[in-house]
């Protein structure tokens, strides 16, 4: 009874309210940022003799006739549509006047998750997909910033800041991207934050999703030149390397311009016995394929043949004695050689 009886002299004094005239009330503070369910207490005061000085709230009012401050504390605020105002009833004009506190009461996210829009499993290189982003039961939705992030670099941020409810809503955002080979294995991972101001909890409350993992499918791509000249010298071992990237992972084959055993589907060959001529490798997946050559050239200098292949003779002038051994020497090499190559000696000139 005494409440409505105090409410209703508020009332009929706000008639007498001299306008342009400045409020003797003070908040302190004035603007609070407060968690749901946490303690929050603010003073109101008055800067002159008051009659009435009190706070209108559902939870917590207050009045006073005797001093010039009063507070108003709750233990536990949940109430989203609290509005507290303090109110002042004077002995001089003004009469009346009030102050409305400005409180902001906060809930971080019950859950922050990503997924990828209407598709699943790994993704094709160019094509555009849409990354969703899903908030739940968050307050209040206008201080909030989504920000995505691809590993740890910040590619994109959603604000909300033209919506205007107070209670707990869900709220999502979409990332668009065109994933290249570089986004193989990449992570992608959004963060909501409540930005409040200064008032508010610092560093500002922000919840992370879980990280999205990409896999992108993609042709392969080979990491050297795609065609690569190699000079054959007699007994040195000559390596062919056709690695490539893709996802899935290559597959290899061989062809060759010269007579040759099979050659093994692998992406690195090393033998001391490539004949010359031109080998061509091709890496291939679910995704295309290309090609990469090798052509195998012989040293100018000293050459002889042997089925197509070269082999080194140096012959020098030197006693009677010398050419038979040098003879000998080059006859047992090619014999060796010749186990190899499955050829026939063609003569020394």
């Amino acid at each position: 009874m005494e409440n409505y009886f105090l409410r209703w002299i508020l009332k009929l004094c706000m008639l007498c309210t001299v306008l342009g005239e400045e409020c003797s009330l003070e908040l302190k503070p004035s603007r609070v940022v407060v968690g749901f369910g946490e303690p929050v207490t603010v003073s109101c005061e008055a800067s002159r003799p008051v009659r009435v000085l009190g706070w209108e709230s559902a939870i917590g009012a207050a009045h006073t006739q005797q001093d010039r401050s009063v507070q108003w504390k709750v233990d536990s605020l949940i109430d989203w549509i609290e509005e507290p105002i303090c109110y002042g009833v004077f002995f001089t004009a003004p009469r009346q006047c009030e102050e409305k506190l400005n409180l902001i009461l906060y809930k971080t996210p019950d859950s922050v998750t990503i997924s990828s829009a209407n598709h699943t499993g790994p993704m094709v290189e160019g094509t555009e997909y849409q990354l969703l982003c899903d908030v739940q039961n968050i307050a209040p939705v206008q201080y909030l910033t989504l920000k995505w992030y691809r590993g740890k670099t910040e590619v994109y941020n959603h604000s909300f800041s033209d919506l205007t409810p107070v209670t707990p809503v869900q709220v999502s955002s979409i990332l668009l991207i065109a994933p290249t080979q570089a986004d193989d294995g990449a992570q992608y991972r959004c963060v909501a934050q409540l930005e409040m101001g200064p008032e508010g909890p610092q560093p500002s409350p922000s919840v992370t999703s879980e990280p999205l993992n990409v896999s992108v499918h993609y042709p392969p791509s080979f990491l050297s030149p795609d065609t690569e000249t190699v000079d054959m010298g007699l007994g040195y071992e000559i390596t062919l390397n056709c690695t490539a990237t893709g996802n899935p992972t290559p597959l290899y084959s061989w062809a060759s311009s010269a007579p040759q055993e099979k050659m093994e589907d692998q992406p690195v060959l090393t033998s001391s016995y490539f004949l010359p001529g031109t080998y061509t490798c091709i890496a291939s997946n679910k995704m295309g394929k290309k090609s990469k050559q090798f052509i195998i050239k012989t040293k100018s200098k000293g050459r002889r043949t042997v089925e197509g292949a070269y082999i080194n003779i140096t012959v020098q002038k030197t006693k009677l004695a010398a050419p038979t051994g040098i003879l000998v020497e080059a006859i047992v090499f090619l014999k060796s050689y010749f186990q190899v190559c499955k050829g026939s000696y063609k003569g020394l000139y």
